[in-house]
């Protein structure tokens, strides 16, 4: 995980945009994994819970002990964050304290009809961290869409293969997913510093 080349941004909501993310290992995991498919019922939430049953949710992929060695990459990139100097380094950038915190990764392909709509993450997610990966060669307008209080649309985070950006839960930090056109596949990574517990603790 390369965070030396990290650009701030305050418009709408405080952000942090970065540029050559991880190696080529990881990029490819991200890139060419197997992820769970079937049946979807997007309603605009990642795991179509206003559907009442959360059907998406099931074929979501994160990474923990019991699949973390088909992944070894990917969890390099977890025990990487895990450790004091990063996640004090990210803590400072976004002014919480992630000494408490746990690392949460998941692996993602959004397919064809994916959309979400402006929404605020919860508290407990304390970071929010997208890694694009773009092996389809997918339109670069395929990134997070931020908003102002309105809901209107003022930005759009493209999506350039190994680029990406973070940020940190708060009160007008409405971003989502306008509907548009995923020719194949849209692959990324998302990762979260949380406050509930998962498989991997950080480093106190």
């Amino acid at each position: 995980m390369n965070l030396e080349n990290i650009k701030h941004s305050d418009f709408p909501f405080e952000h942090w945009e970065i540029e050559e993310c991880l190696d080529k290992n990881a990029i490819d995991e991200i890139s060419y994994t197997k992820i769970p498919d079937g049946n979807r019922a997007y309603d605009g939430t990642r795991a179509a819970d206003h559907t009442g049953n959360g059907i998406d949710g099931k074929l979501r992929l994160f990474l923990d002990l019991t699949n973390s060695s088909n992944f070894p990459n990917l969890t390099n990139v977890i025990k990487k964050l895990q450790k004091k100097e990063v996640y004090r380094k990210i803590g400072d950038l976004i002014k919480k304290d992630l000494s408490k915190s746990y690392v949460r990764l998941e692996v993602i392909g959004d397919k064809k009809g994916f959309w979400l709509k402006p929404h605020k993450d919860i508290p407990e997610k304390l970071m929010t961290m997208m890694v694009w990966a773009n092996p389809y060669e997918e339109s670069d307008n395929l990134g997070t869409d931020l908003y102002d209080d309105n809901f209107k649309l003022v930005k759009t985070i493209k999506y350039t293969h190994n680029n990406g950006y973070f940020f940190s839960s708060g009160q007008d930090t409405w971003h989502g997913l306008e509907l548009k056109e995923i020719k194949k596949e849209r692959r990324c990574i998302q990762i979260n510093y949380v406050a509930f517990k998962t498989d991997w603790p950080v480093e106190n």
